[in-house]
């Protein structure tokens, strides 16, 4: 693939900007200790960097898509790192939403571009391999940067871990402005073609298909935790140990859900990916009966949830190649409502129910996401088979 060096320092990136998303969570009680609130607004830091991500980015996008995807990257990196910096001064916590607001529009907004530039940069039949490194970044920043971080923050304290993620940023900051090309649209693309992309009935059910699955996901996930105390006499400290092979399961999807979309095509590992979820939510119920066989599902769980994304991504590519930033954002914003969603639900359920129903919930959301790409595929299958009028 060409280019490889260069998309590994983009998913360094984006490796970074999810490290700064997630590691609120490690050490929510320690932030809402410092800054004299409760946890549940200290969570909120957590909340109001996701809704920027998912509803400021887009919009930024949108403003911006005829400017040079190099500058864009650059400049975007650029508030993120500047906006970590400021982090670690002693604000008011009211001040520091506002910042979690910047750092969720200009690190969701990078996130994206370098998955646009990455699929520029490599040949087209190795995009979905692309898309995937660029996700492995970002769920690496899960397996790797939270504990990492978590540690750092318990021996110096939380604000330093944003002068950290600062100052690492500075690499791929550099490598961007020295080695990727200056990348533009050959033709301008207008607000009106961009609002195309919204009117195709086939972009729309994808992404649908984006927030099904991925609510799907987070309706157990989010819980996974009280879920395997409840199902399993794991202690605390073997329940992490779990999640870090999760966690491992999930980088590893995102690295072979890209290689197999360039091998056998984005649908067919969409079709793979969705059967495995679903099938695997139907076994949670294991977990009471043998957990070595409930540990193996929960890899096998992470491993295709997390494969779907690097296809899925390449298919909204496939569909929108004028516009792919625009097709990109849209469905990182959909993979965001998805979480959201699914924690919604699942919290839901909780308090309904118990925390041993989640998995089917679960199911009946990946179940609907896999009906939907089955209608997408009929539809597509008439399309091809519509005979050309001539006059």
């Amino acid at each position: 693939m060409k280019n490889k060096g260069i998309i590994y320092v983009l998913a360094l990136a984006v490796f970074l900007i999810g490290t700064i998303e997630y590691i609120i969570t490690g050490v929510i009680e320690m932030i809402a200790l410092d800054l004299g609130v409760s946890t549940s607004e200290a969570g909120l830091l957590v909340t109001v960097f996701a809704l920027a991500a998912a509803i400021v980015s887009p919009l930024l996008i949108t403003l911006t898509i005829n400017a040079d995807r190099k500058k864009l990257l650059m400049s975007t990196l650029g508030v993120f790192i500047v906006s970590n910096v400021v982090m670690f001064a002693d604000l008011a916590y009211e001040t520091l939403l506002w910042i979690r607001v910047i750092q969720g529009a200009s690190g969701g907004m990078a996130t994206v571009v370098a998955m646009a530039v990455a699929t520029r940069l490599a040949e087209k039949e190795k995009r979905g391999n692309a898309i995937g490194i660029i996700l492995m970044g970002l769920s690496s920043a899960l397996v790797l940067g939270v504990p990492i971080g978590t540690f750092f923050s318990e021996m110096f304290g939380w604000r330093i871990l944003f002068i950290l993620i600062s100052l690492l940023s500075i690499l791929p900051l550099l490598v961007i402005y020295k080695k990727v090309p200056a990348i533009k649209e050959k033709e301008k693309v207008t607000f009106g073609m961009q609002l195309s992309i919204l009117k195709n009935p086939t972009i729309l059910i994808a992404l649908v298909i984006t927030l099904f699955y991925v609510g799907g996901y987070a309706t157990l996930f989010t819980y996974i935790t009280p879920f395997l105390q409840e199902t399993s006499s794991l202690t605390m400290t073997e329940i992490t140990g779990v999640l870090f092979l999760a966690g491992i399961c999930s980088f590893v999807g995102s690295r072979v859900g890209g290689q197999l979309a360039d091998a056998k095509g984005s649908k067919f590992t969409i079709i793979l990916g969705l059967l495995l979820q679903g099938g695997t939510l139907l076994f949670f119920w294991l977990a009471g009966v043998n957990l070595l066989v409930f540990i193996l599902i929960l890899m096998i769980f992470m491993l295709s949830t997390w494969s779907i994304s690097p296809a899925q991504q390449l298919y909204l590519v496939t569909l929108a190649p004028r516009n792919p930033d625009i097709a990109l954002s849209i469905n990182t914003s959909f993979i965001q409502f998805g979480f959201a969603l699914g924690s919604a639900l699942g919290g839901l359920v909780i308090r309904i129910t118990s925390v041993q129903y989640l998995n089917w919930l679960g199911f009946s959301a990946v179940s609907i996401a896999l009906l939907l790409v089955i209608l997408l595929n009929k539809m597509s299958s008439i399309r091809t088979k519509a005979p050309i009028v001539t006059k």
